[in-house]
């Protein structure tokens, strides 16, 4: 029988949601991949019962994470109720519905028959009678706004979500949103977009609009799909996501941006920190990011992605150097 280590809170830092009563674990851990019914069951457990030894308190789902879709809920249910039925109080679990997840006109985007037909499914799969943090996964163009939060606001209201959020809003569409929420009584709690030393489109206003609202921000792929560690410092792995050239595609790592990688690596090894560990230590650098939002394979990554809170600082000339070597012109 699994027993939580007693010193699971003494390291992990907590960060503030917003301006909102929760706080989340400076790293959480994502489900999107190793989780689903094509993976080890045993290595799924050991990564999750290792996370909350370490502290990491938000487990991150979707209603279509696998494969095959749905799975991934499926493996956390049962591997909750072996192991942290006891601790569900100390969880925050969340899950989300705006890609497709079955097939028709029901089964994709943001109406109000598919986001809360997917979250009475998610609960089911989970074994769960409400989670804490219910997702729109992505906006949807053809549905008004009004009906997608509308649902989100109803999943709050009946119990079946404790908080509302959004993910892959652009800066324009989420002051639209949190507004929305607001006006309905259900505030938005956080967003989830996609942030990294690569992809920095939340600094285009994104980020000015969640610290102006008091809206959280975890954020997801702050490593690159892998890109930001030292498994591509050589080349593309064989075992590697882009190997596979699904995600993360083998046109996007040509020589120009494996020079970056070394140069970032070579930054972060004079900090003393893996590029890993860098590359989640300056997502986290903003303040208006609540957390960062990671993956994990095995259970060591785990352990790696945690040691990032160890040297949370940057100096002035450390973000130039990243700067200089995200541009191309790493400094001498």
């Amino acid at each position: 029988m699994y027993v939580a280590d007693d010193k699971r809170y003494d390291a992990m830092q907590y960060r503030r949601s917003g301006r909102s009563g929760i706080q989340l674990s400076a790293v959480s851990l994502g489900l999107w991949h190793n989780f689903g019914g094509v993976d080890n069951f045993e290595i799924s457990r050991a990564m999750l019962r290792r996370a909350f030894d370490l502290g990491i308190t938000h487990f991150d789902l979707a209603n279509n994470y696998g494969p095959p879709y749905g799975s991934a809920e499926e493996r956390f249910g049962q591997i909750l109720k072996k192991d942290f039925l006891p601790y569900r109080d100390e969880l925050i679990i969340s899950t989300k519905a705006g890609w497709d997840m079955w097939p028709g006109p029901y089964g994709n985007l943001g109406s109000r028959k598919y986001l809360l037909a997917s979250l009475d499914q998610s609960l089911k799969r989970m074994g769960l009678e409400y989670v804490d943090i219910f997702y729109h996964h992505r906006p949807d163009p053809e549905t008004p706004m009004e009906e997608s939060l509308g649902a989100l606001d109803t999943a709050v209201r009946s119990g079946r979500a404790l908080y509302a959020g959004i993910s892959a809003y652009n800066a324009e569409q989420t002051a639209k949103a949190v507004k929305i929420l607001r006006d309905l009584g259900t505030p938005c709690l956080i967003h989830q977009p996609k942030y990294s030393m690569f992809v920095r489109d939340p600094e285009q206003g994104l980020l000015d609009v969640l610290g102006k609202e008091g809206v959280g921000a975890i954020v997801f792929s702050p490593l690159a799909q892998g890109l930001l560690s030292d498994r591509y410092l050589h080349g593309i792995p064989s075992d590697s996501r882009a190997s596979r050239d699904f995600f993360l595609k083998k046109k996007d790592i040509g020589e120009d941006k494996l020079k970056k990688i070394r140069a970032l690596n070579e930054i972060a090894r004079k900090r003393g920190q893996t590029l890993a560990e860098m590359a989640i230590t300056w997502v986290l650098r903003d303040p208006r990011v609540t957390s960062a939002l990671v993956g994990a394979s095995k259970v060591s990554q785990v352990d790696d992605n945690v040691a990032a809170l160890k040297n949370l600082k940057f100096t002035g000339e450390e973000l130039s150097m990243i700067n200089d070597a995200l541009a191309g012109t790493p400094t001498a």
